[in-house]
């Protein structure tokens, strides 16, 4: 698939209804100005057209989406620093296809299918290091460059050439520290399909960051049905309710951009337009997100209306930032050090951008089950200056009914995860007795969804 030409677009402000202020109109009055990709907009009337309810109910469906979508997609598997020397591999899976990612003695990256050339074994189940690749059925070895080191009784297989026994490779790739893998070697290049993205995140460099978290868990619901639930701010009113006073959730920015990147952009320190005639003042403001980041600290106010909430809680991240991390961020913007900036790549693969630690989420089909899906949230910090990079953390599952806020990795996000979880069964029973078999999308702040809906088409067909 190529990528398609860029969007018309209108403004988004434009939009009647849309309220105000615009997530733009709050950039106006910040007291840092933004990265210029923040003051871009990139809007696309995409229809109203329904979804149906098949495409996540139906194993069938699923079935075509694995053939024509997931072998022929870019999707991010590891980062970087999780295959620092040669010999360290990792095993990502996505459906029924399972791949091997490799660092090899020239420090390249590489990537094979993970299965023995010879009765199919998986080659490796779980990362680690070694100075080959082994089979641990009969003990056939690959060199880390994927070609044939050794075949026991070598002599009995006079049919197969070091050639054929050579291991079969998945294309890769990398950007910003993850590396990415596609099954399809005609696919475009991982730069053509990440479009605007490393123009987009070039200031906020996530290269430069260790995974400090990384949690999974399975839900009772389809992929799409998870990733969607992060995909707008049009739920915040009901499911969030108690952040609605430092977040402007109907004042979000949503733009699309291609076939394959879309954001979100949402301001904190603003209330939200629901709260239009009950609007806390700015100190209070300011003492709501102290609250939700765990903070008891007490403003010295001389004069409660000389607060702006962005400007002073965006002076107290810029501070913290600048402690933890030994670098300057005295110079950054309001939105890069507050904001929910969400950007996702077709098709589940979804980093925050700014200079906050950088969460991000990924999606993944549970096996063949239609009903169930692996969600990961991972977390990027800053390396610390003048130190070596810390290690990654490692992947740990979270167990099924457990609730997320019990994580010690999250304790800001973990409950808002909770509230997130406590929709995505219920949607999923919901849609396999759905009334009249299809989904209906806002126009404006559900246009992610329906914009990767129209991208997942181009792929699997309507």
């Amino acid at each position: 698939m190529t990528q398609s030409a860029t969007f018309d677009t209108t403004d988004p402000e434009d939009i009647a209804g849309r309220p105000k202020p615009t997530y733009q109109q709050v950039l106006d009055h910040d007291s840092h100005q933004p990265d210029a990709c923040l003051r871009a907009t990139s809007y696309a009337d995409l229809g109203s057209e329904s979804v149906p309810v098949e495409r996540y109910v139906s194993a069938d469906y699923l079935a075509r989406e694995i053939r024509l979508m997931w072998k022929k997609v870019w999707q991010m598997a590891c980062r970087e620093e999780e295959i620092p020397e040669p010999g360290d591999q990792i095993v990502y899976d996505i459906a029924d296809s399972s791949v091997l990612i490799v660092r090899t003695e020239d420090n390249s990256i590489r990537a094979f299918v993970n299965s023995c050339l010879h009765r199919g074994r998986k080659l490796r189940a779980e990362a680690g290091n070694a100075p080959q690749i082994r089979c641990k059925f009969h003990g056939w070895s690959w060199n880390l460059d994927g070609s044939v080191k050794s075949i026991p009784c070598r002599w009995d297989f006079p049919n197969l050439s070091d050639e054929d026994a050579h291991l079969r490779e998945v294309r890769v790739d990398s950007w910003g520290g993850f590396v990415f893998i596609n099954f399809d070697k005609d696919a475009i290049s991982l730069q053509e399909y990440l479009g605007v993205l490393p123009e987009h995140f070039a200031n906020w460099r996530l290269e430069d960051c260790y995974k400090s978290v990384h949690l999974a868990g399975i839900m009772d619901c389809n992929w799409k049905v998870a990733q969607e639930a992060f995909m707008e701010s049009y739920h915040v009113i009901a499911t969030h309710p108690q952040i609605l006073p430092f977040f402007a959730d109907a004042s979000a920015q949503y733009d699309v951009f291609g076939d394959h990147v879309n954001r979100n952009l949402a301001a904190f320190g603003v209330p939200s337009p629901h709260m239009a005639g009950t609007e806390p003042d700015e100190s209070q403001i300011v003492g709501a997100m102290l609250t939700m980041w765990g903070q008891n600290k007490l403003l010295d106010v001389k004069n409660k209306e000389e607060i702006k909430a962005r400007r002073e809680l965006g002076d107290i991240a810029r501070t913290a930032f600048t402690r933890a991390y030994g670098k300057d961020h005295s110079s950054v913007s309001d939105a890069e050090v507050l904001d929910a900036l969400v950007y996702n790549v077709f098709p589940n693969f979804a980093p925050w951008g700014g200079f906050a630690p950088n969460i991000v989420y990924r999606w993944r089909p549970n096996g063949l089950d239609v009903n169930s899906c692996i969600m990961e949230v991972m977390i990027l910090k800053r390396c610390p200056p003048d130190a070596p990079r810390p290690k990654p953390a490692e992947m740990r599952w979270i167990d099924k009914g457990q609730p997320w806020s019990d994580a010690p990795e999250l304790p800001i996000l973990g409950p808002v995860i909770d509230q997130d979880i406590s929709n995505m069964g219920l949607v999923q029973d919901g849609l396999r007795s759905s009334a009249t078999g299809k989904v209906e999308l806002a126009q404006y702040e559900e246009l992610r969804i329906r914009h990767f809906h129209q991208t997942l088409e181009k792929y699997v067909g309507a």
